[in-house]
C-alpha cells in the first residue's frame, strides 16, 4: 500500500457512479477505476492524497483498466476516502 495524489478524475461516460482517476504514485501513474461518483465530484477529489492498495492484479472496468484500488471507509450508504493526516510524498508505503 502506498500514499498517491489523484491527478486526474472524470466521470465512466457510461456509468452513474464510476469515476476515472489517475494516481501519482511518486514518479509512477497509475490509473483507478473506483465507485465514488455518487459520493464525490471529480474536481472535489483533484490533487487529494489517498491510500491505494499497489499489489493487486489489473482486472478490467467497464472496458477500462483499474491497476489500483482506492482504501475507504463504508458507513451505510456513505463513503469516504482514507488521506493522511499530514502531507506525506507520492509513493510513500503505509504501514
Amino acid at each position: 500500500m502506498r500514499i498517491g495524489r489523484i491527478i486526474e478524475a472524470e466521470f465512466v461516460p457510461t456509468s452513474k457512479k464510476l469515476l476515472k482517476l489517475k494516481i501519482d504514485l511518486g514518479g509512477v501513474v497509475k490509473q483507478s477505476i473506483a465507485g465514488l461518483g455518487d459520493q464525490y465530484k471529480p474536481e472535489e477529489l483533484k490533487s487529494k492524497l489517498v491510500a491505494v492498495v499497489t499489489n493487486l492484479a489489473p482486472r478490467k472496468i467497464f472496458g477500462l483498466e483499474s491497476e489500483v484500488m482506492l482504501l475507504a471507509a463504508v458507513d451505510g450508504d456513505k463513503v469516504s476516502i482514507l488521506q493522511p493526516d499530514k502531507q506525506p510524498r507520492e509513493g510513500s508505503k503505509i504501514t
